[in-house]
């Protein structure tokens, strides 16, 4: 799926304020930490869906990628739309779009992450039903 295929609204937003720590000797935010900022977007969307991480299953991730499209630098706060797709018997695709809440019209980066759920034993397993319902509702 092409970032320009994704629906209107995201499943879940959040904001996470950056910290000056985030930026590199460049002087914007260190490209490493947009993969920090979508883990933690992923986190906070499962913990809303009623998910916790259970010894006996959780998510993985298998493949990340992510395209850059503007500088952010501190101060900052950044606005996180999370859209998921590609579902799976036991795995989907989170997208992600990265914004400055002061432009929330231009991205400053979109991102991908395939999520594979698995059980304590390192198998795949079945998606969770609450997540399931991301691709029904």
């Amino acid at each position: 799926m092409k970032a320009d295929q994704l629906p209107e609204q995201p499943n879940f937003s959040c904001d996470i304020p950056l910290r000056w720590g985030d930026m590199d000797a460049f002087g914007h935010v260190n490209n490493t930490l947009y993969l920090r900022y979508c883990e933690e977007a992923r986190f906070q969307w499962l913990s809303r869906a009623g998910i916790t991480l259970a010894a006996d299953s959780y998510p993985v991730v298998v493949t990340v990628g992510c395209t850059f499209l503007r500088p952010v630098v501190y101060p900052a706060t950044l606005r996180i739309d999370c859209y998921a797709a590609e579902p799976g018997r036991s795995s989907f695709v989170a997208y992600y779009r990265l914004y400055t809440t002061d432009n929330l019209e231009q991205p400053c980066a979109e991102a991908h992450s395939k999520v594979v759920w698995v059980g304590a034993d390192g198998k795949s397993r079945p998606l969770p039903d609450s997540i399931r319902t991301w691709f029904t509702s």
